[in-house]
């Protein structure tokens, strides 16, 4: 019986990635299900390292391959912020919220040509055997207001410029597809289907 562990507590994020490895594994376990793991500490200096460490402790804890994901965004005006603390700009338990006001009182009063950006997202697997990462990039800009009500984190201020609309604006289908986490997650099934040959 093949087992998966996403080395995640995020709701969003095991459903998005759990949605699309169904085929390939019999029972896929999140770290909801291991508490005793605790609080997995990212230290890493890179966000390769980061989902490294993460699917790594999650491998040498439970013994079943463990796939991590990292996500970052990076605004080019901010020289690269908010990079590896994407997740806690406004403070360590701040709220998705708390992050947005924080990124549009940084960029207030910068014209729109100058709020390129981008979301990078990298999944690594650790199965003691095949450990590999794949990585996900989706282009845009910051909106100088939130538009949208789907999505989550920083969502309703990043513009998809290809598609003319926020994250936050597109059907969950839709952003699931051509997201940077989406187009990561396509390239894990695919090495993971190759793997399973």
């Amino acid at each position: 019986m093949k087992k998966i562990v996403i080395a995640s507590s995020n709701k969003h994020k095991i459903s998005e990635i759990s949605t699309n490895i169904q085929p390939f594994f019999d029972t896929i376990l999140s770290l909801s299900d291991f508490a005793e793991i605790g609080e997995i500490i990212e230290d890493g200096t890179t966000i390769q390292e980061n989902s490294f460490i993460k699917s790594k402790a999650s491998f040498n804890h439970t013994g079943l391959a463990s796939v991590a994901d990292d996500t970052i965004l990076e605004v080019d005006f901010l020289n690269g912020e908010p990079g590896l603390f994407t997740a806690r700009y406004a403070g360590k338990n701040a709220t998705y919220k708390q992050n947005m006001n924080k990124l549009l009182k940084e960029l207030n009063g910068v014209e729109d040509k100058m709020r390129t950006a981008r979301f990078r997202t990298v999944i690594s697997y650790v199965d003691g055997i095949n450990d590999f990462y794949v990585e996900g990039i989706l282009e845009g800009s910051i909106l100088k207001n939130k538009k949208g009500s789907n999505g989550f984190g920083y969502d309703p201020i990043f513009f998809a410029s290809e598609f003319g609309e926020s994250l936050a604006q597109m059907d969950s289908s839709l952003k699931n597809n051509i997201s940077h986490r989406g187009l990561a997650i396509k390239k894990f099934v695919s090495k993971i289907s190759e793997l399973n040959k």
